[in-house]
């Protein structure tokens, strides 16, 4: 006890609870005991020192956030690393998805989250684009199920239908007791969507009768309402339905054999004679520029889930790089790997720059469809390249499950081509700078 430095202990019992401390090792034995005491006393080995955290997020955006913000922020990537991340790889091996997760997922109260009234968050769009970020982090296909969701299904809704269509329909969407599917995306036309939909539509007494198909429609093998797009025979314009689950004449088939978001359970839906009440036909959407008001609030996420897509590429390299060791030392030590770590975050800085004022002029009401375009661009190409710099790094251990990197490097390859296309955006972009429509 003379060797005790009592002024010593009292700081340091500012800090922790001593009590606590004393009373779990008084339980230890002398095995874990000696082990504690090697651990406490021995010295660093020569060259060892403590290493900087993990954290894509270089310029520090998060002090941006409020303290609530900042919460949620937090309790999201809670929930992704605890809940999501370790059966991740599983599940997108065997193309399924873990229905298990949604009621916890709806505990977060996060769906519609920038919408005000039908029991939504109401907070700001940078928020929403924080947790797509978050999720897409862990796993690019659970953001895709929620963006879906919470994005193009909820605010078809909250965008193009009437007051009763709202009550009805958001504030369940919002717990998750009723799930949510968009379909646009055609066999025959992806990018051409906005003239040339072969699904159509006609109205017939009370009911609208709708043929065709939709392809790649994410959810729509188990939601309870999925959003149709189709082109009204009579006057050419497109109109929008909310689809029931059971519907009569709507059928949905699971994609198989896909290559990246093998967990988001992608459809092929087949509308024969589909009768739809009209009362369940989107009141405020009458032509494709109330669809591309959807379009253009969402597209802001993919960027954002873009960029989350390769934060969880990068962070998952560099975690590696300080592990995996070559020729007696840790490969992050060695300059051609730390040049591709710099390459990847100075891409995902740069991504962050632009989805984080995105998402300001969003909130300002000054968004537009080239300012989503040019960040869908973007963040798309970026993130192509920064997954495949994580791949490098890892060499042959890149093309593994279990490392994680291999499924961002796949699904990044999703995002590229979903929400229009690299090509279809850049000539939104060109259009709004030159003045001139290069669009055949």
């Amino acid at each position: 006890m003379k060797e005790v430095d009592f002024k010593q202990l009292v700081e340091i019992s500012e800090k922790i609870d001593l009590a606590k401390i004393m009373k779990s090792v008084g339980e230890l034995n002398d095995a874990q005991l000696n082990g504690l005491t090697k651990m406490l006393t021995e010295k660093a080995k020569k060259g060892q020192h403590k290493l900087p955290p993990i954290d894509g997020d270089f310029y520090d955006y998060d002090l941006k956030l409020t303290q609530e913000q900042r919460n949620i922020q937090l309790k999201v990537r809670n929930f992704m690393e605890t809940e999501v991340e370790p059966i991740a790889n599983t599940y997108w091996n065997r193309a399924e998805f873990p229905m298990e997760i949604i009621p916890k997922l709806a505990k977060l109260n996060i769906c519609g989250v920038a919408y005000e009234g039908y029991d939504c968050p109401n907070l700001p769009f940078v928020m929403e684009g924080i947790i797509a970020e978050e999720i897409a982090r862990v796993d690019v296909s659970i953001s895709t199920f929620f963006g879906v969701h919470s994005g193009l299904a909820m605010g078809s809704i909250y965008l193009c239908g009437s007051e009763e269509q709202k009550q009805e329909w958001l504030p369940k969407m919002q717990r998750l007791e009723a799930i949510g599917a968009f379909g646009l995306t055609e066999p025959n036309v992806g990018s051409g969507a906005a003239g040339g939909l072969e699904t159509t539509c006609r109205k017939e007494g009370d009911h609208w009768i709708i043929n065709g198909q939709k392809k790649w429609i994410g959810n729509a093998t188990f939601s309870d309402v999925t959003i149709i797009w189709a082109r009204e025979i009579k006057t050419d314009q497109v109109k929008g339905f909310l689809v029931r689950k059971g519907n009569p004449g709507f059928k949905a088939e699971k994609i198989e054999n896909k290559m990246a978001l093998r967990t988001v359970q992608n459809a092929l839906i087949t509308l024969t004679d589909c009768r739809v009440p009209e009362q369940d036909r989107l009141q405020k959407a009458n032509s494709f520029r109330d669809t591309a008001k959807v379009l253009r609030m969402t597209r802001a996420g993919v960027a954002w889930q873009a960029m989350g897509c390769a934060r969880g590429a990068y962070e998952s390299a560099l975690k590696y790089t300080k592990k995996r060791e070559q020729f007696g030392k840790p490969i992050a030590k060695f300059q051609l790997i730390q040049d591709h770590l710099v390459e990847m975050l100075a891409n995902l800085t740069a991504m962050k720059a632009m989805v984080y004022r995105l998402s300001e002029l969003q909130d300002q009401g000054l968004l537009t469809d080239e300012h989503a375009s040019l960040a869908k661009v973007f963040c798309s190409m970026r993130t192509r390249d920064v997954v495949s710099r994580a791949r490098e790094v890892l060499g042959g251990n890149g093309i593994l499950l279990e490392y994680d990197v291999a499924r961002f490097v796949a699904d990044a390859e999703a995002i590229y081509s979903y929400e229009g296309t690299k090509e279809i955006n850049s000539l939104i972009v060109g259009r709004a700078i030159t003045g001139y429509s290069a669009f055949v």
